[in-house]
């Protein structure tokens, strides 16, 4: 007995699904595969670029210097004067 058109499409439908889900998988397990190789380095390395970066930032905002920043008096504004001129 002869198969309809639509049971043709739905089996090439399911055929292509499958072989979508094979080669994810594929790809999957082909990630696993390279990831522990450098996995631990690059931790390793990606920790010490971001202690650099995090040095730098410091440095550039001036945490942690107490030479750089200014005075308490420099950044209030005195209580006696006032810019209206009374």
């Amino acid at each position: 007995m002869p198969r309809g058109r639509s049971t043709f499409t739905k089996r090439q439908k399911e055929q292509a699904r499958q072989q979508k889900q094979r080669d994810k998988n594929e790809r999957k397990t082909q990630r696993k595969q390279e990831k522990p190789e450098g996995g631990v380095v690059d931790e390793a390395e990606e920790m010490r670029e971001m202690r650099e970066h995090a040095a730098e930032q410091a440095a550039l905002f001036g945490i942690g210097s107490d030479d750089d920043e200014p005075s308490s008096n420099e950044l209030s504004i005195p209580h006696g004067t006032k810019a209206s001129g009374h």
